[in-house]
């Protein structure tokens, strides 16, 4: 069921995820095929992308080349700025200080003590997702860690009422990058979108031009693959 979309995340939640690529027509193309979104006008170079008309992803055009071409996770914060010297304080680092976007929300990137990279968003104008946990949508955000008692430290003190408190449901797993990954993969946030049929994904992925990195195999929530766009941008999906 499709959530609401003035419905506020929790601290701690992942409520949006977006992907800096060289080439965002190229990205419309492979991402509207594989999951059926539409997309429009977001804010300079960037498009959002629509699933059913309610907000899954943003797609950004990657200003400086040298930087990689990725998916990145954003958790909810009421307080930017309180997270990130809450960041700091534990051991993280903030990569880009908090700054507005446009009317819609305050953003932040940081990373945690392994070195991950994750994303900050103080809701404005833009809530996050308007949809998520279903085919198409977000459903799902795995760190792959060297240290799984580092991070959980981390994470825990940072999101704890998201991850542990009373009714939480959390989005987010942590396991060893060697679960999946060769040991000299440096540690990361994997972002996963749903999909009704994992092996129908992947002949799509296939067939537009990206490749599979790894699976699919069974986790603890769903049958997984990992792979990369047409462009380099690793995500993976998820049959429930």
């Amino acid at each position: 069921m499709a959530e609401n979309r003035a419905s506020v995340y929790a601290e701690g939640v992942p409520c949006w995820v977006d992907a800096q690529l060289p080439d965002v027509e190229a990205g419309q193309r492979f991402y509207g095929e594989l999951f059926g979104w539409t997309f429009e006008t977001a804010y300079g170079a960037a498009v959002w992308a629509l699933l059913d008309g309610e907000p899954v992803a943003a797609l950004a055009h990657k200003a400086d080349g040298r930087m990689p071409t990725v998916w990145t996770v954003y958790f909810a914060t009421p307080d930017a700025e309180a997270t990130t010297r809450r960041i700091r304080a534990a051991g993280g680092q903030v990569v880009t200080a908090p700054f507005p976007v446009h009317g819609l929300g305050t953003a932040a990137l940081a990373t945690d003590p392994e070195g991950a990279v994750f994303g900050l968003w103080q809701a404005a104008g833009h809530q996050g997702f308007g949809v998520r946990h279903r085919p198409g949508a977000f459903a799902w955000a795995q760190l792959y860690a060297r240290d799984t008692e580092t991070v959980n430290t981390f994470y825990g003190h940072l999101f704890h009422d998201a991850l542990f408190g009373p009714g939480a449901r959390p989005d987010f797993g942590r396991v060893p990058v060697t679960d999946v990954f060769p040991e000299v993969m440096p540690p990361h946030f994997l972002v996963h979108f749903g999909v009704e049929d994992c092996e129908a994904a992947l002949g799509a992925v296939s067939r537009l031009g990206g490749r599979v990195q790894a699976g699919p195999f069974t986790a603890s929530y769903g049958t997984v693959a990992v792979v990369t766009d047409n462009q380099g941008a690793s995500f993976a999906v998820l049959q429930r």
